[in-house]
């Protein structure tokens, strides 16, 4: 027989056309929003033991659960019991796979799979990850659900010409090797690609939102000359006969559901028992086909025990396609501005989450008012979203994720302040100032003398040059211990240059996961700096790097990495591509999507129909740098500070001009000799390292139809190009799109504006408007780069690329103005929340507070086998957590699954026999667990919860 598997669900965006709120209460007429969805769903369920439903969204869900009497809970407790409502994947969102970074993924199903086991408990727990509408799936995605316990993964989206050949050769479902560093299965995951998206097969929908509706089959008189019901189960049976064939096993899926369905569930069910009685009933006249409600978890489990061999795939499912000239690589960098948000909103968070656990309770009600950090958790879960961070939702929606992310700080600004308070001992004024990336700090730029904390929310000490807008060239910093601190004003000046208020320097350290203060203070008038007169020879230089420009056209012309004696002639620049009209070409245009280009060679950015650079040099003892503008819309700082391994390019980008009539996608372009062949690489959701080829596809043979979008990968933290001696790197300070479409090459896409719609549903240009409508967005960001051989390349790149992740936050305080926290209390002008600095190797990827006397801790090895180099940084760590941390004391220690929502000594996976040889693995059990030597393999993260006591008398 085969067996066809009826999977009864609902798509829910969380924010796309409509905003979250829109969506979930929805329009009376004809559209009915989540919450009518989740009331129908459960009457039905209620009306017939027989059916199954599945749901994936909580952001919707426990909104609505919070909105229910209680006998609506106990029935809802109960279908949960039976096994008949089924959560899957569990997460606040489904969120996207190219543009998330990995620690706000964990964060994001973390947050959602608590309140499925706080609520539900086991029986609650998804058993499979459910991504039915992301773009193209990414590897390290895949580990992470791995190691969070799920069965299998469900996916309705790939490439085109990889379905094809799937259905072909029957590899429609697979295992998927996830990890290259973690030991197999750890990290394999059994993946099911579902036949027809997420959709019902044509003919087979009984929604009001169906593009094609069928008739009710439960209103038709079969004894009627013109009843179709015979004419639906034939279909039925053809098309499950012809996807059968396509599969491996003698079960088969069918999605029953789609955007939105399930408003008037009692339809859906009503025509599905039907169709279920009646297709079975063809049996008895010889039919092969048997049809069920099921659910994934419940497929997965016959597959599993049919103990079928299943091939094995180790890389990802990026760049998707669906179609010759739609590849969705666009979104990899869509709204610049709001992926760069949500990575600053990320660090805040964690900012907020490890003072509010070395706080305690002092941080979430203090001297500042009540604060919490769920609201931001919240927040930062819903970017997460496949249509937020991706920047394919609408303008409208997007103002409203960051109007989220907003609110979300705003709760998160109490929780640091009384935090501080309680932890230094002094009640400041705290002030934050969020708009340092337009050179904006109103208290800096006003007061006489003003306190400048920096908290790390690293595992290490973090050092860097601290930078301020002020309002007068002379200051005086010192240390908590009145120790001067060499400090510099620096200004720009010059033809084209964009002007900012002067700007405060000074070298700062905070110890690991702790605060440092100093006092700044203004000194009479001085006059500023004089300029420094541009040279001949444009040279910027330290103790470890060199670069170079050309003097003729202002471009970077070569960069050395002085300790080792490398030396890369390298030019960088601003291009752009026109984005395709949409008027030939099989009419496909650009969009918040889909990338596609009018000729494969970019346009220069110009500067008065110069190919050229207006550059200006600043050279002072804190600070050298090459001011460089491209053109009215385009300049760029280039920067070496004092000790920095790293050359930094600080670009601003816009408004882009269309009133040319182009659409444009800028890029910025570096250029060397280096031997490549064709390979690069990138990183996959910021951790494991993922080998690129042009033109290339590594699970089958590409017919390349746009050899620029064609070869775009998501670059979440870095990507770099190499010979067999030297590594050129980049790292981003937010998801762009990236790739090398020629040896030696490396190309980042910084900004997008385009004048048409893709035609991918979102049915409005990406035009975003910047301060006023109709002037363009403008948008400022960072790249690093680094030079080393490519034995030591990783050691610089893995360290330098979480500094940026998780760089010092900066709050600022009047001076003079703070009060003891509480009588006697000492003031303390330094804390680490760590007895001893980690090792280089190990990340504290969180420290939350996860109960009343609970803290959710995770650490990892954030290098894989075979890197660090001389120094041995893939070699496994040991740590003592016992007497790790000096604001709290950990009283009993248990160990998770990354979600912190199974121990790991409970927890199961199904296995699975595979290509590469044996039968399914064994299950092992979790060893011990000693807190006091607690081991991290290469790329391994390990999660635990930890009962605490805070200390009353914290160390000094």
């Amino acid at each position: 027989m085969i067996n066809v598997h009826l999977l009864p669900h609902t798509h829910v965006d969380v924010g796309w056309l409509k905003t979250m709120d829109e969506y979930y209460f929805g329009d009376q007429n004809p559209y009915k929003g989540v919450r009518h969805i989740l009331d129908s769903v459960v009457s039905a369920l209620l009306a017939n033991s027989s059916r199954r439903f599945i749901y994936a969204e909580m952001a919707f869900f426990v909104r609505w659960w919070r909105q229910q009497p209680v006998p609506t809970r106990q029935a809802v407790q109960q279908l949960v019991n039976q096994g008949r409502l089924q959560f899957v994947n569990g997460g606040w969102v489904m969120n996207d796979e190219a543009t998330t970074y990995y620690a706000a993924i964990i964060d994001q199903m973390s947050l959602g799979l608590k309140f499925l086991s706080d609520t539900f408990g086991a029986c609650g727990r998804p058993r499979v990850a459910w991504h039915i509408d992301p773009f193209g799936h990414s590897r390290e995605q895949a580990s992470l659900f791995a190691q969070m316990g799920f069965d299998g993964y469900f996916l309705g989206r790939l490439d085109y010409q990889d379905k094809q050949r799937r259905k072909k050769e029957l590899e429609m479902e697979l295992v998927w090797r996830a990890s290259a560093n973690l030991p197999s299965p750890q990290a394999d995951l059994f993946t099911s690609i579902l036949p027809n998206l997420y959709l019902p097969p044509v003919g087979l929908c009984w929604d009001f939102l169906c593009s094609v509706k069928e008739g009710n089959l439960m209103a038709d008189d079969p004894a009627s000359p013109d009843s179709r019901i015979e004419e639906v189960i034939n279909h039925f049976l053809e098309v499950a006969t012809a996807q059968a064939q396509h599969y491996a096993s003698n079960h088969t899926v069918m999605t029953m559901g789609g955007d939105f369905y399930y408003s008037y569930a009692s339809q859906w069910f009503d025509n599905l028992d039907k169709l279920i009685e009646l297709v079975n009933a063809k049996q008895t006249e010889g039919s092969l086909i048997n049809v069920l409600y099921s659910t994934p978890a419940c497929y997965l489990w016959e597959l599993n025990k049919a103990n079928l061999t299943w091939t094995v795939k180790q890389d990802d499912f990026f760049p998707y396609a669906d179609g010759p000239h739609q590849f969705w690589t666009g979104y990899f960098t869509s709204r610049p501005a709001l992926k760069r948000y949500e990575r600053l909103s990320h660090k805040f968070l964690q900012v907020c989450n490890q003072l509010e656990a070395l706080a305690g309770p002092e941080a979430s009600q203090g001297p500042y008012g009540q604060g919490r950090s769920i609201y931001l958790r919240k927040a930062m879960a819903v970017t997460q979203h496949h249509d937020a961070v991706s920047g394919t939702s609408r303008q409208r929606v997007t103002n409203d994720y960051v109007k989220q992310l907003m609110e979300g700080w705003e709760q998160c600004e109490v929780v640091v302040s009384n935090a501080l308070a309680s932890l230094g001992g002094s009640q400041e004024d705290f002030m934050f100032c969020n708009n340092l990336n337009i050179s904006v700090c109103p208290l800096s730029q006003r007061d006489f003398s003003f306190l400048v904390i920096l908290y790390n929310p690293l595992g290490w000490t973090a050092n860097l040059v601290v930078r301020l807008p002020v309002s007068n060239w002379g200051f005086w910093v010192r240390t908590a211990n009145q120790q001067t601190v060499p400090s510099e004003v620096v200004t720009v000046s010059g033809e084209g240059i964009r002007t900012s208020p002067p700007e405060l320097l000074f070298p700062a350290s905070a110890p690991p996961l702790g605060f440092s203060i100093y006092s700044v203070t203004r000194l009479p008038s001085r006059m500023p700096t004089p300029a420094t007169p541009t040279p001949a020879t444009l040279v910027i230089q330290n103790e470890h790097m060199r670069a170079t420009f050309n003097p003729d056209t202002g471009f970077l012309q070569e960069i050395e990495n002085l300790d080792l004696g490398l030396r890369l002639p390298l030019t960088q620049a601003f291009y752009w591509y026109g984005s395709s009209s949409g008027d030939n070409r099989n009419s496909q245009a650009s969009g918040a999507y889909i990338f596609r280009t009018e000729s494969s060679v970019p346009f220069p950015v110009r500067h008065r129909a110069q190919h050229r650079a207006q550059a200006h040099l600043v050279q002072m003892a804190l600070v050298q740098e090459v001011h460089q503008n491209f053109s009215a819309w385009c300049s760029q700082v280039v920067r070496l500070y004092p000790g920095q391994r790293h050359l930094e390019l600080e670009w601003t980008v816009g408004p882009v001009p269309v009133e040319d009539g182009w659409g444009k996608e800028v890029i910025s372009l570096f250029d060397s000799q280096l031997e490549t062949g064709g390979l690069f690489y990138t990183d996959s959701n910021g951790r494991e390292i993922l080998e690129r080829r042009r033109n290339h596809r590594p699970t089958w043979n590409l017919k390349q139809t746009e050899p620029v979008a064609g070869n775009y990968y998501p670059v979440n933290s870095r990507i770099y190009i190499k010979d067999g001696q030297i590594q050129l790197t980049v790292l981003t300070d937010r998801s762009q799109g990236g790739s090398s479409l020629r040896d030696g090459s490396l190309e980042l896409m910084v900004h997008r504006r385009l004048l048409l719609d893709d035609n991918r549903g979102v049915g409005e240009a990406l035009l975003e408007p910047g301060d006023e409508p109709g002037t363009g967005l403008v948008v400022r960001g960072r790249h690093l780069v680094l030079l080393d051989t490519v034995e030591a390349a990783a050691a610089g790149h893995r360290l330098q690329a979480q500094r940026e992740a998780l760089a010092p936050q900066l709050v600022l305080a009047p001076a003079g103005q703070g009060t003891p926290y509480s009588p006697g209390t000492p003031t303390l002008t330094q804390f680490s929340g760590l007895r001893k600095e980690l090792p280089a190797s190990v990340h504290l990827l969180t420290l939350a507070r996860w109960g009343p006397n609970t803290v959710l801790l995770r650490l990892e090895h954030i290098f894989e086998r075979g890197e660090g180099g001389l120094f041995n940084l893939s070699q496994p760590v040991t740590l003592d957590l016992q007497d790790l941390f000096s604001a709290f004391t950990i009283n009993h220690l248990e160990e998770t699954t990354l979600s912190a929502d199974q121990l790991l000594s409970k927890a199961t996976r199904l296995q699975w026999r595979t290509s590469t040889g044996g039968g399914p693995a064994p299950v092992q059990r979790a060893p011990s667990l000693d807190p006091s030597a607690v081991t991290l393999q290469p790329m391994e993260i390990r999660t635990f919860l930890a009962s605490v006591a805070w200390s009353k008398e914290r160390d000094r």
